[in-house]
C-alpha cells in the first residue's frame, strides 16, 4: 500500500541527459504472446542486433525474473498481474536511465499492457504481438509444458485452463509460423529506426 507522505525525489540528472551520453533513446519493447510462440526467441536475438549496432540493451524474461524479482509470487490471476507490475515498473526505470529495454512475457491480460503503457512516456512503450497460433505453440512444445497442462498437471495455464487476452492496437505483430525469426527481429529493428549502421560512438 502506498503512503501519502511519500513523495517523488527530484534529481539533478535528467533522463535526456543520459539518453545524450548514451547516443540513443530509451524505449520498452515488450513482447507478448503465448508460450513457445517465439517471444525469447525473437527478444534474444534482438537485444544481440541491437547490440552489434552499439545500441545500450537488457533483457527482461519473464522465467528468469521469477528465479529473483518474482520467485514469491505463484500463477494465479493476482499474482500473475503482480509479475507484470513488477517487471513493468522495472523496465520503467532502465528505460528513464536511456537503456532499450526488451521484455519477453506472455503478459496475458489487455489490462496489465495497458496500464504499463499509460505509465510510459509517448511512444517510450513498444508492444510486439508474437501471434504464432496455439496448435503451432503446442507443436513445439519444448518445455512440454502443453502437454502437462493436457493432462491437468498446470493448472492456470495460458490458452488451456486461463485466457490469453490479444492486443487490439499493437506496434507490430509477427506470426513465426509464417514468418521468419530474424525477420521478425528486422522487422521491430526498421520500426525503431534502426537501419543496420553501427552507432557512431
Amino acid at each position: 500500500m502506498s503512503s501519502s507522505n511519500v513523495v517523488w525525489q527530484r534529481v539533478e540528472v535528467r533522463r535526456s541527459d543520459r539518453e545524450a551520453l548514451l547516443g540513443q533513446r530509451g524505449r520498452l519493447i515488450w513482447l507478448t504472446g503465448l508460450s513457445g510462440s517465439g517471444k525469447s526467441t525473437v527478444a534474444s536475438r534482438l537485444e544481440a542486433r541491437l547490440c552489434e549496432l552499439g545500441r545500450l540493451t537488457y533483457l527482461v524474461d519473464g522465467d528468469n525474473l521469477r528465479h529473483g524479482l518474482c520467485a514469491d509470487l505463484g500463477f494465479s490471476e493476482p499474482e500473475r498481474r503482480e509479475n507484470i507490475r513488477r517487471a513493468g515498473e522495472v523496465s520503467r526505470l532502465m528505460v528513464d536511465a536511456g537503456l532499450i529495454v526488451i521484455v519477453a512475457l506472455i503478459s496475458p491480460y489487455r489490462a496489465d499492457r495497458a496500464a504499463l503503457r499509460s505509465r510510459m512516456g509517448a511512444g517510450d512503450f513498444v508492444e510486439v504481438h508474437i501471434s504464432t497460433p496455439i496448435e503451432v505453440c503446442e507443436q513445439r512444445d519444448v518445455k512440454g509444458l502443453y502437454a502437462r497442462a493436457r493432462r491437468g498437471e498446470i493448472p492456470l495455464f495460458t490458452g488451456i485452463s486461463s485466457p490469453y487476452e490479444v492486443p487490439e492496437r499493437p506496434e507490430l505483430v509477427f506470426d513465426t509460423s509464417v514468418v521468419a525469426l530474424d525477420d521478425a527481429v528486422a522487422g521491430i529493428l526498421s520500426w525503431l529506426g534502426y537501419d543496420g549502421r553501427p552507432s557512431p560512438r
